[in-house]
């Protein structure tokens, strides 16, 4: 058993979906998050209301499969990202999962 995170770029969010499926990983949970790249401290610090956001729009997504499908994801990710004009790939991590109940 694995667990894979898959961040992305709001842009991306439905090339994720897509992926998954093709992946054969059906079930998946997933959540938007403001993602950052180096931002200075002071920068990071200065909004005074929680209401102004600074990052950019993204989603972050993980499943518990098993890891024949996280090899073929990390493949499809790897032929996504090479067609990408941009400096922002579709980025996942695989973790182990040691116990669950």
């Amino acid at each position: 058993m694995k667990m894979v995170i898959v961040t992305a770029v709001e842009e991306y969010k439905d090339d994720v979906f897509k992926l998954l499926k093709t992946a054969g990983i059906e079930a998946f949970s997933g959540s938007q998050v403001d993602g950052y790249k180096n931002v200075p401290q002071v920068l990071f610090n200065s909004s005074w209301f929680p209401s102004e956001r600074g990052g950019a729009s993204s989603s972050l997504f993980f499943a518990y499969t098993d890891e024949k499908k996280v090899d073929v994801l990390f493949e499809l990710l790897k032929k996504h990202n090479a067609q990408l004009e941009s400096n922002n790939p579709i980025k996942a991590v695989e973790l182990p999962v040691e116990r669950f109940v």
